[in-house]
């Protein structure tokens, strides 16, 4: 069964049942083909990490483990639920305010490599090594000072909470490479979330080049690995508009061949591109009325469920999913050929989905899909705020 198959009946059947649709679906078996295309076309010596932060479900960690090199997690949650999917997979523990517990137990679950964000944070790593008797491979997170190509979010090259300032560069190296417990690796440059131009993206990698070439100069060392984050986006106002993969891979692997010999690894770490297209959120019409001159739909959901629309301040595309099922004996309010906005059941006015999008028909009763919810839905949701019930969680294709 394809997916539009598999999709169209587990609505159908939802509809039919007494409670009010409210799901996410997910398609594991287009996730797998998409990322198998992604880290095939990689060129040596670059491999992609899983940066799970966008998706967490242990469905979607489990589907992945086989094809990614591993996985970049931010907390101590992050690294129990990788190695809960998988207990040898490779784990590369980000994040800017690491706790002293969380890195002792990032040791004890044998990380790979971590990656620094602060002078302080090399003595904490440093000391959790020597106490048990480790030697701990890292890379220093640097917020280089820019200019950078625009994008949605900009990690580096502004004030941010991420990474070691440049400025503060001969400090960080002088520590990492006298303290004991560590093994200076390289370099984490993530400057960018959800970039949509390929030729930026590797104007981008060219200056992160050109730059570690400069600091192996300055500071008498030799680069193993760079890690130059994720940030590849999704455009979720144009979905036929997408990040020219082809054409930054083609671009990638002239960059490649102006790298050192020694530079063995280039650690991607995406999430957004990666699992963004396997998501749905499906969420039932459960009533129709107009404020003030606007038409409104109101849904069994809401922002409580898939917060990426408030969050990213933008109305998340969607389709009406028509239901001919209705109590004859209610009136079914609706709206036709006009514009609508999507309100969830939050007792708050921000609770909005989707503003004045214009649609042929829609009912009470019907079901709205909203797609690319495959990653920052759920996971970056507040979702026991007013304490309504969880969404259902499908997994299709899970055998395929």
């Amino acid at each position: 069964m394809t997916l539009p198959d598999a999709l169209d009946a587990l609505l159908r059947d939802r509809a039919a049942r007494d409670e009010p649709v409210c799901l996410f679906a997910y398609d594991l078996a287009g996730l797998r083909r998409h990322v198998s295309d992604v880290v095939a076309s990689l060129p040596a010596p670059c491999r992609m990490y899983y940066a799970m932060k966008a998706n967490s479900a242990g469905e979607i960690l489990a589907a992945l483990a086989p094809i990614v090199a591993g996985f970049e997690v931010a907390s101590g949650g992050e690294i129990a639920k990788v190695r809960a999917a998988d207990p040898s997979a490779a784990i590369l523990f980000g994040g800017p305010a690491k706790t002293p517990g969380e890195i002792g137990a990032a040791l004890d679950a044998d990380v790979t490599r971590l990656h620094v964000e602060s002078l302080l944070e090399l003595y904490r790593i440093s000391a959790a090594a020597t106490a048990r008797g480790r030697t701990v491979e890292v890379l220093l997170r640097v917020n280089l000072a820019g200019p950078f190509p625009d994008a949605t979010i900009a990690m580096a090259g502004r004030p941010t909470q991420f990474g070691i300032d440049e400025a503060d560069l001969p400090a960080a190296m002088a520590a990492v490479t006298t303290l004991p417990g560590l093994r200076f690796a390289g370099f984490h440059l993530h400057s960018l979330s959800n970039n949509l131009s390929a030729e930026t993206h590797l104007a981008m990698l060219g200056l992160y080049r050109d730059t570690v070439l400069a600091w192996e100069k300055e500071f008498g060392v030799e680069v193993e690995v760079l890690d130059v984050g994720g940030g590849i986006g999704v455009d979720y106002q144009d979905t036929a508009h997408r990040f020219d993969w082809d054409a930054f891979t083609r671009g990638l692997t002239s960059w490649v061949g102006t790298l050192p010999a020694h530079w063995r690894e280039i650690q991607f770490e995406c999430g957004r591109y990666l699992t963004a297209a396997c998501g749905t959120y499906a969420v039932e019409v459960l009533d129709v009325k107009r404020n003030h001159g606007v038409a409104w739909a109101l849904v069994r959901g809401g922002t409580h469920h898939f917060r990426l629309p408030v969050s990213w301040q933008h109305s998340h595309p969607f389709t009406v999913f028509a239901v001919d099922r209705w109590d004859p004996e209610a009136p079914r309010p609706s709206v036709t050929d006009d514009r609508v906005t999507v309100a969830g059941e939050l007792c708050t006015p921000k609770d909005v989905l989707a503003r004045d999008v214009p649609v042929a028909a829609v009912r009470a009763g019907d079901v709205l899909v909203f797609e690319l919810a495959g990653a920052y839905g759920w996971d970056i949701s507040h979702h026991d705020f007013l304490s309504h019930p969880h969404p259902e969680h499908v997994f299709l294709g899970q055998g395929t």
